[in-house]
């Protein structure tokens, strides 16, 4: 698997690489600014690319912006976006295009290397992958999540991941019911409309955000 890694903090962009490499990936380039960033996605097109947020020369959205322009050229371009920040503009076009293989985590979220790597590859396959925080702040607000329990916060990452009800109730040990009444719980507190399908789901989310 092919990636490139675009992160303007040296430690993390070391850190990413060695990581990635000692998971059997090939890193083919590390970049540390956003400087023609869109055109070197289109002309590389790696198998997924890891991609900060914020980046030199400005150090406001010149990752986002790229991925999303690169997005435009190659429909379905993995990407997965790293960042302390949530941008809800290109955040919302970027996840919301209906094409899949984009991911969206906070940067503190490397640290759990098993999560990581699992979430690098999953976009590389064509999956979504979002995480509950991500989705809280481009719903409302870092509050979006308080009404939700544990439990129906672990449902919603792992349905925001496209994880079917069975495989769901797989990972948090109940009933494939209780992920349903769980999924309908949680929908009714977002205001996101409940159903059947994994792959629906997902993109009832993204159609949510894409409208808010």
């Amino acid at each position: 698997m092919r990636v490139l890694i675009v992160e303007d903090q040296a430690l993390l962009r070391d850190g990413l690489s060695r990581m990635l490499t000692a998971y059997g990936m090939d890193v083919t380039t590390t970049r540390a600014d956003g400087t023609r960033l869109a055109e070197r996605l289109v002309a590389q097109r790696p198998d997924v690319a890891v991609v900060d947020v914020r980046l030199p020369p400005t150090f406001t959205d010149e990752g986002l912006r790229a991925a999303v322009a690169a997005r435009r050229v190659v429909p379905g371009l993995p990407i997965l976006v790293l960042s302390q920040y949530v941008e809800r503009l290109y955040a919302r076009e970027l996840l919301a295009d209906h094409a899949g293989a984009v991911g969206y985590l906070p940067k503190d979220r490397v640290a759990d290397v098993h999560q990581f790597i699992d979430a690098v590859r999953r976009v590389a396959a064509g999956a979504t992958v979002m995480d509950p925080d991500v989705i809280a702040r481009l719903l409302h607000g870092p509050d979006t999540l308080a009404a939700l329990t544990a439990r129906e916060r672990d449902v919603l990452r792992l349905m925001a991941e496209g994880h079917s009800n069975a495989a769901i109730g797989a990972r948090i040990a109940v009933t494939e019911k209780s992920v349903s009444n769980l999924i309908n719980s949680l929908s009714a507190k977002l205001g996101l409309p409940p159903s059947p399908d994994q792959h629906r789901r997902v993109l009832a989310v993204l159609s949510y955000l894409d409208h808010t």
